[in-house]
């Protein structure tokens, strides 16, 4: 073999290690759900902004990269046991599990090891935001997940630890949980209803076909669409709780009025009349409306 053919040969196995390491690491990152994990640290950031006082750099580094890995902890948790359930759905199919890239066991260890990290970098904030952050992640992994097999009301269970790091980063800034706390974690508590009733009505028979119980299968697409509509009535409600308790002022009440007035426009006439786009379509307006809501709280807080 000539020197040259050598070298050719070695440049691309180290290359083909390379993608394999690259890849590997995807899958990694894949597990903890990166969208849904930057959709939380806005959420927390956002009623960390607004809580009294201005907490410092160092425990609002501290909470949001705690934050992210308690999130990241339980989302790769939820995908080593759902791993078979969601060989059954076209949204979760192309996983590292299902599609066998990631072995069961490496799933379990990174999501472990995350949970591992995350906590010390919590209690370093305050005691109450790691123990908040360890009942988000035990609910969302112990409770919802497995109860999503078995009643339509795991999405009002999920929905706790889904909103949960709010409450983590007004208790970072504060050290407590008080009404002021608790009405933006309605705002993202009441957000999640309609999200997840909108999902579960234009995916009916994907989440039927894989044993999910959901409003839709239980209680029929009208009660769906019902629901849906009248919690776009309350998400809203709650979003403009804040300025009346004095938790945001003008910026953020301008930016949650149009943004609720649009959703309204385009979620409650579906009441009676929305289908499978419809419902796509509500789904679709709560990605934008969320965390453009929660910045506006960011800024409006900074103010």
């Amino acid at each position: 073999m000539s020197t040259d053919v050598a070298t050719a040969i070695e440049v691309s196995d180290d290359a083909a290690g390379t993608s394999r390491g690259g890849a590997f690491l995807r899958d990694l990152v894949a597990l903890s759900k990166p969208r849904i994990m930057v959709m939380t640290l806005i959420t927390a950031a956002g009623a960390m902004s607004l809580a009294p006082g201005k907490p410092a750099l160092v425990p609002t580094i501290l909470m949001l990269a705690g934050t992210g890995l308690i999130v990241g902890a339980a989302n790769a948790f939820n995908m080593y046991l759902e791993r078979d359930i969601d060989c059954l759905m076209a949204r979760t199919k192309s996983r590292p599990l299902p599609q066998r890239r990631l072995s069961p066991h490496t799933a379990r260890r990174f999501a472990g090891v995350l949970h591992a990290l995350a906590l010390p970098l919590l209690l370093a904030v305050n005691p109450l935001t790691c123990i908040l952050g360890i009942a988000a992640m035990g609910s969302y992994v112990f409770l919802y997940t497995p109860l999503k097999q078995r009643t339509h009301w795991s999405t009002w269970i999920g929905a706790v630890p889904g909103a949960m790091p709010v409450l983590m980063g007004w208790a970072a800034a504060t050290g407590t949980i008080d009404l002021a706390g608790l009405a933006v974690f309605a705002v993202l508590f009441f957000w999640q209803i309609p999200h997840f009733h909108a999902i579960a009505l234009y995916r009916q028979r994907e989440y039927e076909k894989a044993g999910l119980k959901t409003l839709p299968s239980a209680k029929g697409e009208r009660a769906a669409r019902i629901q849906i509509a009248a919690f776009l009535v309350v998400q809203v409600a709650a979003s403009l709780a804040l300025p009346a308790l004095g938790v945001t002022g003008l910026p953020y009440l301008v930016v949650a009025l149009v943004l609720g007035a649009g959703v309204l426009l385009q979620g409650v006439p579906g009441a009676l009349r929305g289908g499978a786009k419809w419902a796509r379509q509500v789904f679709v307006a709560s990605l934008v409306y969320l965390p453009v809501l929660f910045v506006a709280m960011v800024l409006d807080g900074r103010l």
